[in-house]
């Protein structure tokens, strides 16, 4: 994560210091076009450039915590493996599932997203099954639908 920080700080730091680098040159020149001004918008260019990707860099990392932070926390009240928090009344109606058949199911739900998104629209009749198939027919659950 630090790497990703100072990345993003590099970057920053680079980006305005191009913006003022195209300020100098624009004033130098007395607002002319000149290879200067050019130099500078070139470089700009690129720090803007250099600076998007840092950010979607930084981006991505954020996502995939925000996703993997999720995920302990569904696998952790799914498998019951969280007590509950004092004053809190525990769920007594729902039976844990195994952390095993949770991340089955997540990847089940994962694939149709994938299948939506790409726009088959028509996850479920599908021509071509996955060959990591999400679902076992050895959980009756799965066998009844």
């Amino acid at each position: 994560m630090d790497n990703i920080v100072d990345s993003l700080s590099s970057a920053y730091q680079d980006f305005v210091a191009a913006s003022a680098g195209v300020l100098e040159a624009k004033e130098l020149s007395g607002g002319q076009k000149t290879a200067a001004t050019d130099a500078a918008l070139e470089n700009f260019k690129l720090c803007w450039e250099l600076f998007r990707v840092a950010c979607d860099q930084a981006e991505e990392f954020v996502e995939s915590v925000k996703q993997r932070i999720g995920s302990e926390c569904l696998i952790d009240e799914a498998t019951g493996s969280v007590a509950g928090k004092p004053g809190q009344a525990a769920n007594p109606g729902l039976s844990p599932i195994s952390a095993v058949r949770l991340e089955q199911m997540s990847k089940a739900v994962r694939w149709l997203v994938i299948e939506l998104q790409h726009g088959s629209g028509t996850a479920g009749a599908s021509s071509h099954a996955h060959p990591s198939a999400p679902f076992d027919a050895r959980f009756s659950e799965d066998a009844a639908q």
